[in-house]
Parts: structure tokens; C-alpha cells; sequence
């Protein structure tokens, strides 16, 4: 974090002008209205806040005790199920902050993970807790971020290359995994040419067929003449400990693999059924923008006609 983004932080606060919320058909209606810069930080506290005052109501019984519990049935079988040259290259990370059952119950999950994981935990993507309890805070690119310019002024066709330039003029190296499902895989692969390439340490999983994607990425470093064992790809998608063990498993020796849990683990309590909540930008400068993805269930956009449009200036079939 750099020093001119730790003093906006110092003066920032959230400004409740900003927040609507409503009851429709039955569901809750988060909307964010207003300059970019005023809103961007709200998601995370937000949706952490919900989905924390719905358990408490639901499930008032539950004790920090059951996802202490759970998670160390989870380190059982992770023991008995991987060697112990696979532990000590599996690296598993905390992405669970927004649908958490509660922040006590990660920060147990963090204490737990950081003392005893049987493979290697590299970090929580909570920055409270890594300064709190000393870890490294880790993170990736945002969806909304090359959705936003797809509205920021470039032609549509360039608004994934404006995306990844800005990305690396602001951060020079750091925070170099790139996300690659905003307009699908395919899409981002013909703006993520040899320059880029060589900048971003690596790419960022989070919908589709996992290692389908994963032989995507490393086909295309290969065609590029770039050793696939000098990047690292990130998976995020609703992951397990079974389906990160099968990920690292396929993909082991090929490329360098990390993993982002977050519901499993802040959020899975025997007999509580974690919320299905998101929050995503739907337009920017008065117009539309869309998160097509590599999983049809995952697209996003309230204008199916600018849809139409991002698919047709990207060659994206329809599904």
C-alpha cells in the first residue's frame, strides 16, 4: 500500500448517501449509487454485515467451537488424502470476509489456519486480520475493475488492454495476478499478449471448467515462448479442500498453483447453509457495463442489448 493510498484511507469515510436498500419479492435490494471513488469500499463491510446478522438470527446456537471443529475434520482428511510432498507445495489463502458466518468465526478460522494447516496457508485477503494477527494480507484484481472501463473513455474493443495498462502503471510489479473472466477466458487471452504476459506474474480463476482453463493459460504462455513454471495461476471459485486437492493434482509440476478458499472455510458449519450474496457494478458513467464469464449462470448485466454488443465486438458466442 502506498503512503498517498494510506492517507486517503486516513481521510476516506463511508458516506451513507450512497446506500440503498430495499425489499423486493421477498429479497434484500443492496444498491450503491454514486462517485466511484465513495462506493468501491462499501462491498466488502456490507455484504459481511448481512450475511452476519442473518446467522446470528438463524442459527444463534451455533459456537466458535463447531467451525473450530469442522475445520479440523478438514485437516484430518487433508492428511490422510495428500502426501507429504503434496502439503508441503499446496497453498491455500482465506477469501472469506464477504459471506463469513461471522468475524469471530474467521478470525478462529484464520488463528487455526496459521498455527496448525497441515499444507501452507499464505494469507487472508482480510487486511484487518493479517494486520492483527501478523499475516501476510493477499488479494487480486476485481471484476469491476475492467468492467468500469469498459465505459472510461477507450473503445470497447480496448477496454480490457486499458484495464491491464492502468493496472500496471499504478502498481509496477506488485499485485500482479490478473483476472481473466470479465468478457471469458478466450477474450482475455487475445488482449493478454507477450507484454502483459511478461508483466503479470500470473492469472486468476474464477468461473468455469478449472482446469480447462488452467490448460488454456498454459498453452498460451507456451505459445508466447514463456515458461508456464515462472507463473502462478490463482483458483477462487467456489472451492473445496477435495476440489483444490484435484486442481493441484492435475496441474502439479506444470505451473505454479494457489488457492483462494472463502466460503468453505469461514462459512461452513455443520446444519448452516451459508447466503448466496454478490454485489456487482451494473453501470458506470450513466451507462452500462456486463461480466459475461466463463459460466453462463454468472453473467451479469441489467441491458441484455449491451450484452448482445460486448459479445458481438469480443467474437463471444452465446450460450
Amino acid at each position: 500500500m502506498k503512503p498517498d493510498f494510506l492517507r486517503f484511507l486516513g481521510l476516506f469515510r463511508f458516506n451513507l448517501r450512497y446506500l440503498h436498500l430495499a425489499i423486493e419479492h421477498d429479497e434484500l435490494v443492496l444498491r450503491l449509487h454514486g462517485p466511484w471513488l465513495h462506493v468501491i469500499l462499501f462491498e466488502v463491510p456490507l455484504l459481511a454485515i448481512i450475511s452476519e446478522v442473518r446467522n446470528q438470527h438463524r442459527y444463534p446456537q451455533v459456537r466458535l467451537s463447531d467451525a473450530r471443529d469442522q475445520l479440523h475434520r478438514k485437516f484430518d482428511w487433508l492428511r490422510a488424502n495428500a502426501s507429504s510432498e503434496e502439503l508441503a507445495e499446496l497453498q491455500v489463502a482465506d477469501f472469506g470476509t464477504r459471506r463469513r458466518f461471522s468475524y469471530k468465526v474467521q478470525e478462529e478460522v484464520v488463528k487455526v489456519l496459521a498455527a496448525e494447516f497441515p499444507a501452507r496457508f499464505v494469507g487472508t485477503s482480510n487486511v484487518h486480520l493479517a494486520r492483527k494477527l501478523d499475516i501476510k494480507p493477499l488479494g487480486t484484481m476485481a471484476h469491476e475493475w475492467i468492467m468500469a472501463h469498459q465505459q472510461l473513455g477507450p473503445r470497447l474493443i480496448d477496454s480490457q488492454i486499458a484495464a491491464l495498462d492502468c493496472w500496471v502503471r499504478e502498481y509496477r510489479g506488485l499485485l500482479g495476478i490478473a483476472l481473466t473472466d470479465c468478457i471469458t477466458m478466450d477474450a482475455f487471452l487475445g488482449d493478454f499478449d507477450l507484454y502483459f504476459a511478461k508483466l503479470f506474474d500470473g492469472l486468476r480463476h474464477d468461473s468455469g471448467d478449472p482446469v480447462a482453463w488452467a490448460e488454456k493459460a498454459i498453452a498460451h504462455y507456451r505459445t508466447l515462448g514463456i515458461d508456464p513454471m515462472t507463473k502462478t495461476l490463482v483458483f477462487s471459485d467456489g472451492l473445496n479442500l477435495t476440489k483444490t486437492l484435484e486442481i493441484f493434482r492435475a496441474l502439479r509440476g506444470r505451473i505454479n498453483v494457489s488457492f483462494g478458499i472463502g466460503t468453505n472455510l469461514t462459512c461452513d458449519i455443520p446444519g448452516v447453509a451459508p447466503m448466496s450474496i454478490v454485489l456487482k457494478m451494473t453501470d458506470c458513467n450513466g451507462q452500462p457495463v456486463a461480466k459475461i464469464s466463463d459460466e453462463a449462470a454468472k453473467t451479469q448485466c441489467r441491458d441484455a442489448n449491451f450484452v448482445a454488443y460486448l459479445r458481438h465486438v469480443f467474437k463471444v458466442p452465446k450460450e
